[in-house]
C-alpha cells in the first residue's frame, strides 16, 4: 500500500479508512459463511423430507425454482410410505406366519389321533339304524335339536354350517301345536344361537374337548340331557368327516320309546321291530326304554368324534390358506420396500447434485 504526503500528515484518517477496509473484509466472508450454513441447513432439511416424499427426476432449473417461493403452488411430487412402517408391516406379517404354520401342524397331529377313534366309532350306531332306523321325517310335537359345534375359532365355516341348518330345521318343524328346544354343545353355536333364539335354548354345554373324549363322559352328558328335557324326538346336527377339505353335515335322529311304540304299532317305518321276539322277564317297553338309552349315548358320541376330527381337519385347511396368504402378502411388502428405498435413494442423489450445482452457481 502507497503512502502520500498527506497520509504521513493525517496518520489517524489512514489508519481508520485501513480498519474499515478490514471490518468490510471480515463482513463479506462472514456473509458468505452464513450464506453457506444457510445452504448446508437447507439440504439437511430436504434430505429429512426426501425420506418422506419421492421426488419425480427434473432439470435442475426446474428444481431451482421449485425452491424460491412464488406465487403459482408447487407440486409436491406423490407420496411414499415410509421404510421403517413397510419394515415394521413384514416383521408382523412373517411373526403372523409362524404362527398360523405352528397351528397347521398342531391340527395335523390332532388330526390322525383322533380320526382313527372316530372311525372305529361308527360301528356303534349302524346296528341301531339297521334295527330301528333313522326316521328324521317321523312327525312328532315337541323336537329337541341338538347343535354340535366347537369351543374355538379359525377353523372354517363348519360351525355356520351347524347353526344354518339348526335354525332351518327349527322353523321346518314349527306350528301351532308344536314345540322346539335347543341343546347347544359347544361355545360357537351359543353365541350365535343366543343372539335370536335365547328363550328357545334348554340347554348349554361348553368345553366338551377340554379333555380327550371317551364314551364314559358322553354317557354323562347324554344322560344329563334325557333327565333335564322333555322330548319325541332328537335331532343331532353334526358334520361327518369326509375328508381334510370335506365335510359332510348331517343330522341324526334318537325316538322317544313312547313314539317307537306307536309308530311300530301303527305299522310305520318301524314295524319290523315286532318281527323280533324278547327274551327275559322285561317287556317291550322296557326294552325300547333301555336301547333308546345307549342308542342316544352312541349316536352322541359318535357325533361328537366326527364333528371334532371336522374340526381339526377345517382347522388345518385354513391354516394352510393362511400361511399361503401371508407369504403373497410378504412379497408385496418386499417390493413396495424396495421401491421405496429407490425412490429415497434417487432422491438423495438428486439433492447432492442440486447442492453441488448451487454452489458452483
Amino acid at each position: 500500500m502507497s503512502l502520500s504526503f498527506q497520509d504521513i500528515e493525517n496518520p489517524s484518517e489512514s489508519c481508520r479508512s485501513a480498519q474499515e477496509e478490514q471490518s468490510g473484509g471480515r463482513r463479506r466472508i462472514r456473509s458468505d459463511l452464513i450464506e453457506s450454513s444457510d445452504l448446508t441447513m437447507a439440504m439437511a432439511a430436504l434430505r429429512r423430507e426426501g425420506r418422506r416424499f419421492a421426488i419425480n427426476p427434473c432439470p435442475l432449473n426446474t428444481l431451482r425454482s421449485s425452491l424460491i417461493p412464488s406465487e403459482e403452488p408447487v407440486s409436491s411430487g406423490v407420496r411414499y410410505i415410509s421404510t421403517q412402517v413397510v419394515r415394521n408391516r413384514m416383521k408382523s406379517v412373517k411373526n403372523i406366519q409362524k404362527i398360523t404354520k405352528a397351528m397347521k401342524m398342531v391340527a395335523a397331529s390332532k388330526l390322525r389321533a383322533i380320526q382313527t377313534r372316530a372311525e372305529n366309532s361308527r360301528g356303534l350306531w349302524q346296528p341301531f339304524t339297521a334295527l330301528l332306523g333313522d326316521t328324521p321325517s317321523v312327525d312328532v310335537k315337541k323336537n329337541v335339536i341338538i347343535t354340535i359345534s366347537s369351543d374355538k375359532g379359525l377353523c372354517g365355516g363348519i360351525n355356520s354350517t351347524s347353526v344354518k341348518i339348526s335354525r332351518a330345521l327349527h322353523k321346518l318343524n314349527s306350528g301351532p301345536e308344536k314345540e322346539n328346544k335347543y341343546v347347544v354343545l359347544g361355545e360357537k353355536a351359543k353365541a350365535q344361537l343366543v343372539r335370536d333364539s335365547k328363550k328357545d335354548i334348554e340347554l348349554i354345554m361348553t368345553e366338551l374337548q377340554k379333555n380327550p373324549l371317551n364314551y364314559t363322559q358322553v354317557s354323562v352328558i347324554a344322560d344329563d340331557i334325557l333327565k333335564n328335557v322333555e322330548f319325541d324326538a332328537l335331532r343331532i346336527i353334526y358334520n361327518k368327516f369326509q375328508s381334510v377339505v370335506a365335510f359332510l353335515p348331517t343330522m341324526s335322529t334318537v325316538l322317544s320309546p313312547e313314539v317307537v311304540e306307536r309308530e311300530s304299532e301303527s305299522g310305520g317305518k318301524l314295524g319290523e321291530l315286532d318281527s323280533y321276539e324278547v327274551e327275559g322277564a322285561e317287556t317291550k317297553s322296557e326294552v325300547l326304554q333301555n336301547l333308546y338309552e345307549f342308542q342316544f349315548s352312541c349316536v352322541l358320541f359318535n357325533a361328537l368324534l366326527e364333528n371334532a376330527t371336522s374340526e381339526q381337519g377345517a382347522r388345518m385347511s385354513a391354516m394352510d390358506s393362511s400361511s399361503r396368504n401371508a407369504g403373497d402378502m410378504l412379497d408385496r411388502l418386499t417390493l413396495t420396500y424396495n421401491r421405496t428405498r429407490q425412490a429415497s435413494i434417487t432422491t438423495e442423489l438428486i439433492e447432492i447434485i442440486s447442492g453441488a450445482s448451487a454452489l458452483e452457481g
